[in-house]
């Protein structure tokens, strides 16, 4: 019975994976970020699930990957899009400028610039199937994992709608900061960076004194900073991952 714990709790972030891409999809980025968060939970908790109990196998890695591809690929390329399609969906923006970024069919208009954000559904496909074949990634991650980079995304539409800061919002909302982010995500996801796993084999400090003080500031930006501290945070975790690789060559 055990066995099927772990692969329970990857069909729960699959579940609320899709439910967050129907709220993307209509446009509810809070509610979507709220289920991508709750996946991510999940996603999580399966695989610590399955070192724990000892039930780690093939198909858990497998439908991990695919309900991650939902929640940690689909969901953010989707909610890039629609704030991509925020720039360029204004009162002022001229006839020519619509017609130059769209392309339309009976009933049926579609905007091309916005079709950027979906390169990061693209990118984070890419990087799950790499990830599936490199026996390498069991204590390390090379390149940033798809559940970080979508909490960078996802961490966008929080800033708008609870920071209220004019100066962010007007940052966040513009075209070039949303086209600059989305091939800066795509590399992460698929760059030779290795970045630390917060997967504790034991709990000495001394062992884990990276992961430890990672999870400390982390507390501390959320504290000061709320979901602003999101992008910080992913930030923090590359520099660190980072320094850490610099000073294993060095020792």
């Amino acid at each position: 019975m055990k066995q099927y714990i772990p692969n329970a709790l990857t069909l729960l972030n699959l579940f609320c994976g899709t439910i967050a891409v129907i709220f993307a999809v209509q446009n509810n980025l809070i509610n979507a970020a709220l289920f991508v968060f709750l996946g991510i939970f999940f996603d999580f908790f399966d695989g610590f699930a399955a070192r724990k109990l000892n039930v780690q196998s093939e198909l858990g890695v497998q439908l991990d990957s695919l309900a991650d591809m939902v929640t940690s690929g689909v969901v953010p390329g989707i909610i890039m899009y629609k704030l991509l399609h925020l720039t360029i969906d204004t009162p002022e923006m001229t006839n020519e400028w619509q017609s130059s970024f769209s392309m339309e069919w009976v009933g049926f208009k579609l905007a091309i610039l916005p079709l950027i954000g979906l390169c990061i559904t693209l990118a984070s496909a890419y990087r799950l199937a790499k990830f599936n074949i490199d026996e390498d990634q069991q204590t390390y991650f090379k390149g940033l994992p798809t559940p970080a980079n979508t909490l960078l995304i996802v961490s966008l539409p929080l800033i708008i709608e609870f920071q209220n800061n004019d100066l962010i919002n007007s940052i966040i909302v513009n075209k070039w900061f949303l086209i600059g982010l989305t091939v800066l995500s795509c590399y992460l996801l698929n760059s030779s960076v290795k970045l630390f796993a917060l997967k504790f084999k034991n709990w000495d400090f001394k062992a884990n004194a990276t992961r430890y003080i990672f999870l400390i500031l982390c507390v501390l930006f959320l504290i000061v900073l709320q979901f602003a501290a999101i992008p910080i945070i992913i930030l923090v975790y590359i520099g660190m991952s980072i320094l850490d690789n610099l000073t294993s060559k060095i020792k």
